[in-house]
């Protein structure tokens, strides 16, 4: 499988109405569709049992940092997946992952066996992050979290991402089904989550659309949403209090 291992990005996001969304994509004409088009991502989220990752990371803090695993698509037994580190600091986002097959992901996750797949000084450097965070934390899978995507990228490095049908369990935590809840109850589920993400500056041409349609930046985790929203919250709160 080719892919980046890591990268450093801004990332702004914005909640567009289905009628922002509409004339936002008719007047963005430097976007052209990104090369994987419309696709799902499937993610399972790993956190402590009092939720510190997805707690401290709602305090906005200068620096914070997820575990997830993810797969394009439902997984089979023999898919191979993202193991990934996604860290904030001061703004910019950076995201470290491996591939490793969900059989051997899954092992270490629950019995810490290092998965036997990895080659390369770059794969070992990042495990060697995650297994760090794992015996830290000792975390577990708490969240499935899923959702439609569809990809546009531009000059410079742009990508433009559009996620929507947010869904998620707290149950059955397997990447190989696409069951799920929808993000109702904060109003959201009518809406587009666009993200901008640039290695740099801002760019011009899509500030200018922006400004004209009135659209602006907005504070959203998808898992923190979820998060605030569901009975776990409610007891995390309990157990810290």
């Amino acid at each position: 499988m080719s892919y980046i291992q890591s990268f450093s990005r801004y990332e702004i996001k914005y909640l567009l109405t289905p009628l922002q969304r509409e004339r936002f994509m008719s007047r963005a004409s430097m976007l052209s569709p990104d090369e994987y088009g419309s696709y799902t991502i499937c993610n399972i989220y790993l956190d402590t049992d009092d939720f510190y990752f997805i707690t401290h990371s709602l305090d906005k803090p200068v620096y914070k940092e997820k575990l997830r695993i993810r797969s394009y698509g439902t997984a089979s037994s023999d898919s191979e997946i993202f193991f990934e580190i996604k860290k904030k600091f001061k703004g910019i986002v950076y995201k470290r992952r491996i591939v490793v097959p969900i059989s051997e992901a899954m092992a270490y996750i629950s019995e810490g066996v290092v998965p036997q797949s990895l080659s390369g000084y770059k794969s070992m450097q990042i495990f060697n992050e995650i297994d760090f965070l794992m015996k830290k934390y000792d975390p577990s899978p708490k969240l499935y979290l899923a959702y439609d995507r569809e990809a546009f990228s531009a000059e410079g490095g742009i990508r433009v991402t559009l996620d929507r049908n947010i869904r998620s369990r707290w149950s059955d935590l397997s990447l190989s089904s696409d069951s799920g809840t929808e993000l109702l109850d904060t109003g959201v589920d009518d809406y587009s989550l666009m993200e901008i993400k640039c290695p740099a500056a801002f760019p011009s041409e899509l500030a200018a659309v922006l400004s004209e349609l009135e659209i602006y930046p907005t504070s959203f985790s998808k898992y923190g949403q979820i998060y605030k929203s569901s009975a776990a919250a409610r007891k995390t709160k309990a157990f810290l209090t």
